[in-house]
């Protein structure tokens, strides 16, 4: 771990970290995104009615599946047990939907990548379900907005750092 990046041996292999010699502790991850949309998109999630179905508690239940399969999908992540996920949404007229993902466990790792797994998912939801209205709907900036727990910390991401480029 010379260059700091714990996921790569001494011969630069990729490797899934050891954790079994850290203590477990309550962990807590808070992961956002956005997707912006034309205004039929934005009226059929706000009114309900969108062809397919209830947008976003469809997504909400998108991102609890996508937290907690993290480690199916992300090669080095550690597969830990979820103690909570609770999936929050905001409507910014005229265009924007807003996702809050908040995980939580009591493990030796964080629940960082299962909380923006989760964000990601529900916006690729949000998409696959408001596609027929508009392809050219944007997702992004996807980030960590908060992380408590754990060895290196807790970390709070000031809102002017989150904004796109």
């Amino acid at each position: 771990m010379e260059n700091g990046l714990t996921h790569f041996d001494a011969g630069g292999q990729a490797i899934m970290v050891d954790v079994s010699e850290k203590n477990e502790t309550a962990r807590l991850a808070i992961a956002c995104g956005t997707i912006t949309v034309n205004e039929a998109v934005f009226s059929a999630i706000q009114n309900g009615t969108a062809a397919k179905g209830d947008v976003l508690g469809t997504a909400r239940l998108a991102a609890i599946m996508g937290a907690k399969r993290t480690a199916l999908l992300i090669p080095l992540c550690h597969q830990i047990p979820l103690t909570s996920c609770r999936v929050y949404f905001e409507l910014k007229a005229p265009d924007c939907v807003v996702v809050e993902v908040h995980v939580k466990t009591k493990a030796q790792t964080g629940v960082e990548m299962e909380a923006l797994c989760g964000a990601s998912i529900a916006l690729l939801t949000i998409y696959d379900m408001c596609k027929a209205l508009d392809k050219k709907m944007v997702i992004g900036p996807v980030y960590l907005k908060r992380k408590t727990g754990g060895k290196s910390g807790d970390f709070v991401r000031e809102e002017q750092d989150a904004r796109p480029l």
